[in-house]
């Protein structure tokens, strides 16, 4: 073989060295939660604020609300997020 073509060779394997791979294009991210996820989140989040100021207010360990009401609000709010976190709403159809 001529030393020309040794050296085309050469130049074409650095030449092919150089290039950078494809890049592929990145896949936008998608959201794991819906808007009606955030909202339900923000119910929930309310309740237990509330819940909490009220018992606040009452002052009183053994008061009507912290006894009688908070507990089954607390309860029912944590539970709420919960929910609120796992719910997927309806798929639309498409056709």
């Amino acid at each position: 073989m001529p030393s020309s073509q040794k050296k085309n060779r050469r130049k074409g394997k650095a030449e092919a060295a150089k290039q950078k791979p494809p890049v592929a294009k990145p896949v936008p991210a998608t959201m794991p939660l819906s808007a009606m996820n955030y909202l339900f989140i923000a119910l929930g989040a309310a309740v237990l604020a509330l819940s909490y100021a009220a018992m606040y207010v009452e002052k009183e360990v053994d008061g009507l609300f912290a006894l009688g009401i908070a507990p089954f609000t607390l309860v029912g709010a944590y539970l709420w997020i919960l929910f609120a976190i796992f719910w997927r709403g309806k798929k639309k159809q498409t056709g």
